[in-house]
């Protein structure tokens, strides 16, 4: 972290150091004079594994540790899940507080190359998910105050796997690789042998078809995250990379987690349902006329249609699509 400090200083230009660690340890990314190393960001897996959970149901592996709605609350709040509480997975306490943290320094997805790579048969989400839980997981990336990573092809809902794949010269190598892979999926309910990450077939099966980008749902998909993007960019409580100004309630026996963002006089209200069921709500307003920005569920993005008005106020009552998410900006305060 010095070193690169250092460069950016001669150069004149900045870099960035960014952590891909799963210790949760807040030290990585706390400042040198607050006896920290001084990094930038780091990747949270936390927040990754709690999106995954709520999404596929998987419990098994380090998937054991979470599934809970709640935890993707804190995840949103702070950053890590485990901040030292015990970890039946690792069979020990894990990690440290990162609530102190600015949510700047996290970086968050719903896939990468790990997570996928280190699958089995490295199956994206656009195979093991309906096309509604897509476009929610995209959604919870992007309008999270974190800064969001995508994975190839995510954008578009790319279905090729992205299989573990070497080119090695040593036998023995090779034969350890093949070795670690088995044991390592040894805690996994995957009733499959892994493809030997030799073959170069295992390699050409893994390469991306960049044309489907183009046409049908995949194009959809595209325009959704580049939506999701322009809002980011243009809409100030969604452009603040901070989790104080934020609030996240949630529902564990719904699925349904709604996260208030703010920054000035620009409000937004953000309501994720990640249960099988349409859900009738009634969140907490202020006073003021909120208007419908975007509804995962609308026939644009091909979704079923939405049941929500375009206009709401305190006290209505609202009907969110199972496997969806809507934002709701306020137009004006009382």
């Amino acid at each position: 972290a010095e070193r690169v400090d250092a460069f950016s200083g001669r150069t004149g230009r900045k870099f960035y150091l960014i952590a891909e660690s799963d210790l949760n340890d807040a030290r990585l990314i706390r400042p040198r004079e607050q006896g920290g190393c001084g990094l930038h960001g780091q990747w949270s897996d936390d927040f990754h594994h709690c999106v995954h959970t709520l999404l596929t149901g998987e419990t098994d592996g380090y998937y054991v540790d979470f599934g809970k709605t709640e935890q993707l609350a804190k995840a949103l709040r702070e950053g890590f899940v485990y901040s030292g509480q015990y970890s039946e997975y690792r069979k020990r306490n894990h990690g440290n507080s990162s609530a102190d943290r600015p949510a700047r320094q996290f970086v968050v997805f719903s896939q990468n190359h790990d997570q996928t790579g280190n699958r089995m048969l490295g199956e994206r989400l656009s195979v093991l998910l309906p096309y509604e839980s897509l476009k929610l997981a995209a959604g919870i990336v992007l309008l999270s105050p974190f800064i969001p990573l995508l994975f190839m092809g995510e954008e578009y809902a790319e279905e090729a796997p992205f299989l573990y794949f070497i080119s090695h010269n040593d036998p023995a190598l090779v034969e350890a690789v093949r070795s670690g892979r088995k044991e390592e999926f040894s805690r996994f309910i995957w009733n499959a042998a892994p493809p030997d990450p030799q073959s170069a077939g295992t390699f050409m099966r893994s390469k991306i078809t960049w044309e489907k980008r183009n046409s049908g749902k995949n194009r959809t998909i595209l325009n959704l995250y580049r939506q999701l993007i322009a809002l980011r960019k243009g809409i100030p409580c969604l452009s603040n990379l901070s989790s104080r100004d934020l609030d996240v309630s949630f529902s564990e026996e719904d699925r349904t987690l709604i996260m208030r963002r703010w920054r000035g006089d620009d409000h937004a209200l953000l309501i994720f349902n990640f249960g099988k069921e349409d859900v009738v709500m009634k969140p907490d307003l202020q006073e003021g006329e909120w208007k419908k920005t975007i509804d995962s569920s609308d026939t644009a993005w091909a979704g079923p249609g939405s049941a929500l008005p375009d206009r709401t106020r305190q006290g209505d009552y609202l009907t969110v699509r199972s496997r969806s998410f809507v934002m709701y900006q306020m137009e004006g305060a009382k």
